[in-house]
């Protein structure tokens, strides 16, 4: 493998908290890109104690935040600007997710920033936008997923649902990825930088576009079905007598033959006229359900997994986390791989687009202002002039 990857050479400085921007940023860490992570002295981003659960330290915080380098400054201190200001002429991206309004009053605005480095790429992610009547608005992510109509459709009828991701985060940390990654290029050609916007709620009602489109020229949105399908039968999750859950998805007629000759052991359900179609299945949705649950009673997960694949019937298995970090497609395939912590080594997976000669960066995860005074040294400040820097709480 080449030891070189694509984005070495790039310097980004991130002004980052909690998710959608740290997520961006990671991602451009992974194939080379040097990110100094802007965090207050002592306490960091607030992620960092979101929970305990990784050998102490916060499971959102080790997930996106893996080969950054930690500059504790305090952005109200009188210093702050000038360090900023040094730090912002060599880079090629600046990206923030403060409060709104924050950036402008720090001098960290796009305009500013981009006098200052007419190559930069300028990038600010927030709630809902820099206008409109929601800019000031609170943008915790369920929050957003509620008003972006994500809860309307997830869950059942009787209980609507939150996702158990952080869903609105994740959409604006993708789409801020790969509006830098366009920038960068779009950079190559003019010589010059740009601002970008990204907003949570944006990037989810653009995820939205199924039951979005569906509802607005339907008249109704789809049903919420739990693990179901709002229009198809069998679909959605059986027990077996074990207690595994399997997922069936049968879409055509001839998966449905298959299932009833060889996982039913009963071709005649096939044929009947209850459920002989997919309307007809649908129409008697509860009575086919039924008769599924009562046949997967008297097999293990196991047992019921192979009959399907012998029946070349689409289906899955229904994970719990603990399940899904031992499935045999990670660890047969080497996804985990070993990442260094302030608290010791763990395993965190592999990014999952796979690129050809290129090795993914999986450096450690960093300690609150670890590399506060080696960056401070780069920019040209002495020992003396760092010391009264921690003397203030600038840093």
């Amino acid at each position: 493998m080449s030891s070189a990857r694509p984005l070495e050479g790039i310097t980004v400085v991130s002004c980052e908290q909690a998710v959608a921007a740290p997520f961006a940023t990671r991602q451009l860490a992974d194939l080379g890109a040097r990110v100094i992570k802007i965090e207050r002295p002592e306490v960091g981003d607030f992620a960092r104690g979101y929970d305990t659960t990784v050998q102490g330290m916060s499971s959102h915080f080790v997930w996106i935040n893996r080969s950054k380098e930690s500059l504790a400054l305090n952005l109200k201190a009188p210093e702050a600007a000038g360090i900023m200001d040094d730090l912002v002429r060599e880079a090629d991206v600046f990206i923030q997710n403060l409060a709104p309004g924050a950036a402008d009053r720090l001098g960290l605005g796009a305009e500013r920033l981009r006098e200052l480095n007419p190559r930069l790429i300028h990038v600010s992610v927030s709630g809902y936008g820099s206008d409109g009547p929601y800019r000031t608005a609170k943008a915790y992510d369920a929050l957003v997923q509620s008003e972006a109509g994500l809860v309307s459709v997830t869950g059942t009828e009787e209980f609507p649902a939150k996702t158990g991701i952080s869903t609105a985060d994740i959409a604006a940390g993708m789409y801020a990825y790969s509006g830098i990654l366009t920038a960068l290029y779009d950079r190559e050609r003019t010589g010059a930088g740009t601002a970008i916007e990204v907003s949570l709620f944006d990037s989810l009602v653009e995820w939205m576009g199924f039951p979005l489109y569906f509802t607005r020229y339907g008249g109704t949105r789809p049903a919420r079905a739990g693990t179901s399908h709002s229009a198809i039968a069998p679909y959605g999750s059986f027990t077996c007598g074990d207690g595994t859950d399997i997922v069936l998805a049968i879409q055509n007629e001839r998966e449905w033959v298959r299932f009833c000759e060889t996982v039913l052991a009963d071709p005649a359900v096939a044929t009947d006229p209850r459920f002989d179609r997919a309307a007809s299945r649908f129409a008697h949705r509860a009575e086919l359900e039924e008769l599924i649950h009562a046949k997967f009673a008297f097999y293990t997960g196991d047992e019921c997994e192979k009959l399907l694949f012998d029946a070349q019937v689409a289906h899955a298995r229904q994970r719990d986390m603990s399940e899904v970090a031992e499935h045999p497609q990670l660890v047969e395939r080497d996804r985990w791989q070993p990442v260094d912590t302030p608290v010791g080594e763990i395993e965190m997976l592999l990014p999952p687009v796979t690129m050809s000669g290129v090795e993914y960066r999986m450096d450690p995860v960093p300690a609150v202002g670890e590399h506060t005074d080696s960056l401070l040294s780069e920019l040209g400040r002495t020992p003396e002039q760092i010391a009264q820097l921690r003397h203030t709480g600038a840093v």
